[in-house]
């Protein structure tokens, strides 16, 4: 039996998302966010060394990471429906979707959420120059970056609606979370017809649903 270890509004809610469009019975192991520092419970580390979400176990394998965990998902239970033939073209697209959400996508939303929550993070006295530092880098650095995604985003599904060729694949399911981070969190894809109209397509699957009905509230879905 496959065990999530599903942390509270995490990148976890797109393994149970894939593993309900599956049809793969697994069972959840809940994990809260430590609420002043909303980092991952030290709980987390006695599963794996680095004490992140989402993993998976099941027998004596253990899994982080989402790409690999959604590779090794597909690699032992897809039937040919949620990634394209190999060696396609379609299947290139697919894999590089699937890096770079965590490489490529992720990582200036991540700075950006730290750079806005720094100002509050240290001692009164330094608050004012911190948040002239925060906002200086997220004005100059973060936020045209962030954009420059954006558009990419917004550009690429002008073709099809989907990430990886005309159809839903998995590659939809891993690029849904910085959609959803940059939609709720920055509010930089509020403009952009094709990312809005993808986002309400994911939220209306029924996989999707039946996954945030079992892994809880999920405040990055905007729903």
């Amino acid at each position: 039996m496959i065990i999530v270890h599903h942390l509270e509004n995490s990148r976890s809610q797109r393994v149970l998302w894939l593993l309900e469009e599956l049809g793969v019975p697994y069972e959840i192991r809940f994990y809260k966010r430590d609420p002043r520092t909303m980092q991952a419970p030290p709980e987390l580390r006695k599963i794996h060394p680095l004490g992140k979400s989402p993993i998976i176990t099941e027998g004596d394998v253990t899994l982080a990471e989402s790409g690999a965990i959604l590779e090794y998902l597909l690699d032992e239970y897809d039937q040919g429906h949620l990634r394209p033939p190999v060696g396609t073209p379609e299947y290139r697209s697919f894999i590089y979707w699937l890096h770079y959400a965590e490489g490529s996508a992720m990582p200036p939303l991540v700075m950006k959420l730290i750079f806005g929550m720094l100002p509050s993070r240290v001692p009164f006295l330094l608050r004012p120059f911190a948040s002239l530092i925060a906002k200086g880098v997220q004005t100059h650095l973060l936020d045209p970056e962030i954009k420059r995604h954006t558009t990419f985003w917004e550009d690429s599904l002008t073709q099809t609606g989907w990430f990886a060729g005309d159809a839903f694949s998995a590659a939809d399911i891993q690029m849904s979370f910085p959609l959803e981070a940059a939609s709720t969190r920055t509010g930089a894809v509020r403009h952009l017809p094709h990312v809005g109209a993808f986002l309400r397509r994911i939220h209306a699957r029924p996989a999707w649903r039946r996954a945030l009905e079992r892994g809880g509230p999920y405040a990055y879905s905007g729903v």
